[in-house]
């Protein structure tokens, strides 16, 4: 059949995620192929093993979801035929790999569990009748899963950015501060010790004992005669001559 299964061009909460993504329902595609016991078959397969995809003759040689690693491709989202039928009122999509349960079951039989690694996939539509395939799709383009590289990749909330830029220009003041501060530190502590290497810090003085003596007042004597007090003369404010005893 011509018909290309593609991911929905519209916007879609969880369109493509790590494990899983959604396709387009295939509603009137299989109308005029199918029979009211047929079933459709959605095939998954890693990109560069899709060439390589057999389909089953069966439903007992439909591989299961737990191969996938190993044979590249398996099988899942089995549907009646006529849930994809134009009269048919269904989703619009479907979503591959969103049954997480698929992981702690040990069982064979078709799963659609989450996708083990990024990709790229391919998928294709198969109609299966009681006698084995009837009727199948083209391949899809690949699809590649987005899984992030580092959780500081994901937005979890892109409205709040407004907050988010308050919270990092105050980390950025408090670290321009506490800068400020190491700086101012470092200086005083460098002039601190250039005081101290030269004796004038306060360990300088602790470090050192000091004696002191008592030096009575000397008393005031007689001027001598012919000598004047100093800047009483006639010749002030000029220094005194020398006195002159006789």
């Amino acid at each position: 059949l011509p018909y290309v299964p593609q991911v929905p061009p519209l916007a879609l909460l969880g369109k493509v995620t790590a494990t899983t993504f959604a396709l387009e329902r295939p509603r009137c595609v299989f109308d005029g192929h199918a029979d009211a016991s047929d079933a459709v078959w959605l095939a998954v397969a890693f990109a560069n093993a899709s060439a390589t995809f057999r389909n089953p003759q069966c439903r007992a040689e439909v591989p299961p979801y737990q191969q996938l690693l190993a044979a590249r491709s398996y099988m899942t989202l089995e549907t009646a035929a006529a849930a994809y039928s134009c009269s048919a009122a269904s989703p619009a999509v479907l979503r591959v790999g969103g049954d997480t349960a698929c992981r702690d079951q040990h069982r064979q039989d078709p799963c659609n569990g989450p996708l083990p690694s990024p990709g790229p996939y391919r998928v294709k539509f198969l109609l299966m009748g009681c006698r084995g395939p009837k009727a199948e799709t083209r391949w899809s383009e690949p699809i590649l899963l987005r899984a992030a590289l580092s959780p500081s990749t994901i937005e979890a909330a892109p409205a709040r950015r407004g907050s988010a830029l308050v919270v990092i220009a105050s980390i950025l003041a408090s670290l321009g501060a506490a800068l400020a501060a190491a700086v101012l530190g470092a200086l005083g502590a460098k002039v601190w010790g250039s005081l101290c290497h030269r004796g004038l810090g306060s360990g300088a003085f602790i470090r050192r004992s000091y004696r002191t003596h008592h030096i009575p007042p000397a008393l005031p004597q007689p001027p001598a005669p012919g000598c004047s007090p100093p800047g009483l003369g006639p010749s002030a404010p000029q220094p005194p001559a020398p006195c002159q005893r006789t």
